[in-house]
Parts: structure tokens; C-alpha cells; sequence
């Protein structure tokens, strides 16, 4: 991860320690804010204590001046690795690592230390170094400078870099949840997932994939309106995350297809007239957003397969919405972009 040419420099002897330690570990961030209640009727009521290996942000979050670097990096440093953050409140890309820095070195519970340095109040340090562009990332252990980074990179990079400088993490109580929720989902075991779900929101309030998973369960249990309330409830920052996407293409399937009636009378229509592609269109609707999903595959395949410039080519834009909705590790997904590929390619 370190970019090419990336290095560090410079003494750290007692030019570092020349005053006393003021400052010296307040806090960088706010508190997380409290979970989500109310849309779900469970993410209140089952919340769960935080982790109890993890480590507040206060904890693990610092501020560093010149003059606390000696005690709060270096020294630290022989106890638990430190990240330094080099960074000016001029700096755009700077804003811009900060949150997903952050996220990271809390997700690390506790591994490392991110102490945050102002470069336009604390220049001696980064000169020291030798730096020259800014954000940068320096990781120190043993009192001396290990590896770094320059430049935002993304979440996956830097927890990455964080395994590579304080050795392997592994998953996060929330992740490890997240896990089985996913499996009680897939299991059908719906209840359970969406317990689950909300556990994830009471330590991860903005985790995208428990907001989204929290919605599938209420559509596939019929409730679609406390679907909409859990998504109406996220975060506008996960808004557009491909979780929350599905959510929504699952929520508008539940109810295009609660709109189309009787399902008998289209299977009579397409016996009476298998070129009726609207009658098929709306029974694949249906059927999608229920047990039948394959039966809905083949039913707007089979309009691909007789027309495909039919409703603007609306059969196959209709598949992808399914696969959206039912998400990618459904086998039902599997099948269908298996047929497609097979009537479009063949």
C-alpha cells in the first residue's frame, strides 16, 4: 500500500519532548451517535452493548502537538503501533480520508493508536520526515517509522495496511453478526436475521448491509411498510450503498406486484394467448417478489425470446431489476443471468 518512494526520516530525539505533555489524548471525534429506533420495531428493543474488546474513540483517536509527539508516538509506539495523520484544514483530500481513516482504526479495536497531527500548527515534525504532500500516514512501532501512505485510499486499503503494521485484526463483533444474519436470511430464518440486523445497527448505526438487510426480511414477510419506514431511516450518508439499492428495488417489486390482482386470471390470459406479454410481464411480477422466482425468470425470458423489443425491451430490464433486488449470491440471480446470457448470446 505504501506508495512507490514513500519515506520517512529525520531524528527523533529530544527535540521532540521539550515541554510538557499538553493535550495530550483528547478526543478527535464525537461519540457514535445512539442506534436507530422506531422504523423496525426491533433495532430499539434489541440492542446490544458495544463490543467488549473494542475501544472508544477517545481511546484510540488523538490529537498531537510537537510537543506530546515524544510521549504520545514514540513512546506509545513500544506498546501498540501509532498511526500519524499529517494533515492541514486547507486540505480537501484530507477531509476526505479523515472519516474512513478513522472508521478503520476504530474497527481495529484497539490495535492502533491514530494520532492526528496539524501541520499548519505543528510543522517541526513533518519536516522533520520530509513530508512534502499531504494527507499523509505514518506508522510508528518501536519508537521508529514503519511504513506509510500518501493520498485518500479506501476503507478496504487502509484496514489492509493496518493488518500489515500491527498484525491481523480479523472481523468485528458487528461483522461477524453481519455474517449470521446473512446465513439466518438465506436460511429463510427470518425472524432471526432481522434480530440479528438490529444488533448489527445497536454497534454500527450507519452499516448499510444491516439497514438493508433489515428491509428484505420486513418485504419478505409481507410488510412492506415497515420496509420503507427501516429504509426512510438510514442514513442519507449509505444512501446510495448497492445494500440499500436492493432494498428498494425489493420494496417497489413487493408493490407492483400486491397491485396486479388475480394471478390465476393471467396464467388463463397466457393459456389463451401465449403472445399476451403483458399478462406474462405482470404474472413474472408477481412471482418474483415471492417463492417462484425461477418461474418468473422463465416467464420473462420467454418474452425475450418471442419479442425483445416488447415494451422497450422491458423484459429484460425487468430481470435486472430482479437480480438488483434479490442480490447476487440468490441462486435465483445465478439462473436467470445464466438464461439471459443463453437467449441474448445464442
Amino acid at each position: 500500500m505504501s506508495n512507490d518512494g514513500f519515506s520517512v526520516g529525520g531524528s527523533f530525539g529530544g527535540s521532540f519532548g521539550g515541554g510538557p505533555a499538553q493535550g495530550a489524548g483528547q478526543p478527535a471525534a464525537p461519540a457514535a451517535p445512539p442506534a436507530p429506533t422506531g422504523p423496525s420495531g426491533l433495532v430499539g428493543d434489541l440492542a446490544r452493548p458495544a463490543p467488549a474488546g473494542g475501544a472508544a474513540a477517545g481511546d484510540v483517536i488523538i490529537d498531537v502537538t510537537t510537543q506530546t509527539f515524544m510521549s504520545d508516538v514514540i513512546e506509545a509506539s513500544r506498546e501498540r503501533t501509532v498511526l500519524v495523520d499529517f494533515w492541514a484544514p486547507w486540505c480537501g483530500p484530507c477531509k476526505q480520508l479523515t472519516p474512513i481513516l478513522e472508521k478503520a482504526v476504530e474497527s481495529a479495536r484497539g490495535a492502533v493508536v491514530l494520532a492526528k497531527m496539524n501541520i499548519d500548527e505543528n510543522p517541526e515534525v513533518a519536516s522533520q520526515l520530509g513530508i512534502q504532500s499531504i494527507p499523509a500516514v505514518i506508522a510508528f512501532k518501536n519508537g521508529q517509522p514503519l511504513d506509510g501512505f500518501m493520498g485518500v485510499q479506501p476503507e478496504s486499503q487502509i484496514k489492509s495496511f493496518i493488518e500489515r503494521v500491527a498484525g491481523p485484526v480479523g472481523p468485528s463483533e458487528a461483522e461477524q453478526v453481519l455474517t449470521e444474519a446473512d446465513a439466518a436470511h438465506e436460511a429463510g430464518d427470518l425472524a432471526r436475521a432481522a434480530e440479528l440486523y438490529a444488533g448489527v445497527l445497536s454497534m454500527e448505526p450507519e452499516n448499510a448491509k444491516a439497514f438493508g438487510g433489515l428491509a428484505q426480511c420486513m418485504v419478505a414477510t409481507g410488510d412492506v411498510a415497515r420496509a420503507k419506514e427501516v429504509v426512510e431511516a438510514a442514513p442519507e450518508s449509505i444512501a446510495n450503498d448497492p445494500a440499500m439499492a436492493a432494498a428498494k428495488a425489493a420494496i417497489e417489486l413487493a408493490e407492483q406486484a400486491g397491485s396486479l390482482g388475480d394471478l390465476a386470471e393471467l396464467e388463463a390470459r397466457i393459456e389463451a394467448d401465449p403472445d399476451d406479454h403483458q399478462a406474462r410481464f405482470d404474472l413474472a411480477v408477481a412471482l418474483g417478489s415471492g417463492p417462484d422466482k425461477e418461474k418468473a425468470v422463465d416467464h420473462l425470458i420467454e418474452i425475450v425470446r418471442r419479442d425483445r423489443a416488447w415494451n422497450e425491451d422491458g423484459a429484460r430490464l425487468q430481470l435486472l431489476q430482479f437480480f438488483e433486488a434479490w442480490g447476487p449470491k440468490d441462486p435465483s440471480t445465478g439462473y436467470g443471468r445464466r438464461r439471459l446470457s443463453s437467449v441474448l448470446f445464442r
